[in-house]
Parts: C-alpha cells; sequence; structure tokens
C-alpha cells in the first residue's frame, strides 16, 4: 500500500481529533513513565506493561465515541473489524525497552488509512514535548508544547542534502544488524544513534533514517509514509518495495539521497542472529 499523491486531502477535523487523542496518551504515558508499573514477556519475546495497555484502551475509547464504523488494530489489543472499510492503526508506546528502562526515547504512534491508503501519521515524543503530524494533502506540521494544537505548529521539512558521503544517518537495532550492512554505511555515511528517527528525519536534524535488524511490527511503520512524504522526503524497505508491503526493515530519507542509499545497500543481509549472542537482557 502507497501513498497516493492525487488522492482527495484527508478530512482536517479528523485530523485535529488525531492530534487531541495522542496528546491526551502522551500525558497518560508520561504520568505512567514516573510511576509504578510491571513488565511482562509477550508470546514474541517483546515487553508489555500496564501502561502500553491502558494507553490503548484509551486511544480505542476516543475512536470507539468519534468513528465506531472504523476498524483497528492495535499492538497490545489485535484486531477489532469496522464496516467502513477504514481503520486506525496504534502503537501506544512505541519502544517499550526504552520505557521500561526509564529511557525517555518512546512515542506514542497513531495512523489512518482510508480507502486511497495512508491519510494520517502522527508521533508523538512525549518527555520531548514534540509531536509530528501530517495529514495526505495537508503537510507535515511539528507542534511543541504540553498540549500540541495545528495552529501553533510549523511545517516540517526535510534536508536538501544530495550528497550520500557522510549524510547523518540514524541507524535502529543496530545490535542485530549484520556486519556487511554495517560496514557498508560507515564508510560512506555518518553513522549516529536513533534518538528521534522519523521525527529528527522530517525536522532536518537527520538526512536519513535506516531501520534493520529483528523486523519492525506494522504498528511501528504504518504512519511513515504520510509523514514522510508530507514532509518532502521518501520512505521504503530497503530493497526499495513500500514501505507497509515489505520485509520491515525501513530506508527514510530526505528524496534526494534514496536511490544512492538503496545502491549502496543492495543485496545485502539486513539481519543478524542475536540468538546465537549472549548478551543478556
Amino acid at each position: 500500500m502507497d501513498y497516493v499523491f492525487d488522492a482527495l486531502p484527508v478530512d482536517r477535523e479528523l485530523l485535529d481529533f488525531a492530534v487531541r487523542l495522542v496528546s491526551r496518551a502522551g500525558q497518560m504515558s508520561v504520568k505512567g513513565f514516573f510511576g509504578d508499573w510491571h513488565s511482562r514477556r509477550k508470546e514474541d519475546g517483546s515487553e508489555v506493561t500496564e501502561v502500553d495497555e491502558a494507553v490503548e484502551e484509551l486511544i480505542r475509547a476516543g475512536l470507539g465515541r468519534r468513528a465506531p464504523e472504523d476498524g483497528v488494530f492495535g499492538e497490545e489489543g489485535g484486531v477489532t473489524s469496522g464496516t467502513s472499510g477504514r481503520r486506525w492503526i496504534i502503537d501506544p508506546i512505541n519502544g517499550t525497552s526504552c520505557f521500561t528502562r526509564r529511557v525517555p526515547l518512546f512515542s506514542n504512534d497513531l495512523a489512518y488509512e482510508d480507502e486511497h491508503g495512508p491519510a494520517i501519521g502522527v508521533i508523538n515524543l512525549p518527555l520531548s514535548q514534540q509531536m509530528v503530524v501530517a495529514g495526505r494533502g495537508l503537510g507535515c506540521w511539528v507542534l511543541p508544547g504540553p498540549e500540541p494544537d495545528l495552529q501553533s505548529g510549523y511545517r516540517a521539512r526535510v534536508t536538501e542534502r544530495a550528497s550520500i558521503r557522510a549524510a547523518r544517518t540514524q541507524m535502529h537495532n543496530p545490535a542485530g544488524w549484520p556486519e556487511e550492512l554495517l560496514i557498508a554505511l560507515h564508510r560512506q555515511v555518518f553513522l549516529l544513534p536513533s534518538t528521534g528517527g522519523i521525527v529528527d528525519l522530517v525536522t532536518g536534524r537527520a538526512d536519513a533514517v535506516v531501520v534493520a535488524g529483528p523486523p519492525m511490527g506494522y504498528e511501528d511503520v504504518a504512519p511513515m509514509p504520510v509523514i514522510v512524504t508530507e514532509a518532502g522526503g521518501r520512505v521504503t524497505d530497503l530493497s526499495g518495495t513500500s514501505v507497509l508491503e515489505g520485509d520491515m526493515t525501513v530506508l527514510a530519507t530526505n528524496g534526494r539521497l534514496h536511490d544512492a542509499f538503496l545502491h549502496l545497500v543492495s543485496g545485502l543481509p539486513r539481519s543478524r542472529d542475536l540468538h546465537a549472542l549472549d548478551i543478556g537482557d
């Protein structure tokens, strides 16, 4: 499912609603971050806390009141069928492993898909008090402050860098990267740890973002197409396939650098065997 450039713009009121809803989710997750909770392992080995589940329930309740006919897919609650053909995708706390270790690098993510494809994307960094939101045909916006609002935001734009050499490239999950991929990029670009990811890309603090290693979930990548595209960039998997239909790796760039990155990583492995490492928890 690709971003459709000539589709009708998404409803502005729906975008406002998404901002308000994710803002409330952010406030709840911040309170939880500084509170007491327990974590447990899910069947896939990933962590979850009561805060993840509570934040998703808050978002689901808001969607149920505003758009009860729409479907919902949430990382914690799974699929709720709808009748409209439209759906919302929730990642209540993207970065639970950071959350459980009291590292302030997590986000609240929400995406909306209609009959034309990706239509709304929201990534909220509540502890940084920065939200990035985009609507198809309405642009991509940075909303600062504890109570983000589209009226007080400013337009997000990617960089105009045209050379891959020393391009500022954030790497996500590098512990799971194979040596070949790491070396190929290290020789050409300026590799940095992922601190803001897509938010840093669309605000000009990074020229590219690469995600490899263990595959992402659909809820992780769902907000990316509309956010990156509306900010002037491009996002695919590392093979150049639609990020929503690919192998759940991610290559997000300012657009100008995209083909050069695809050429650089072409044919390289995407993941290493973490089970062979004794890295503990």
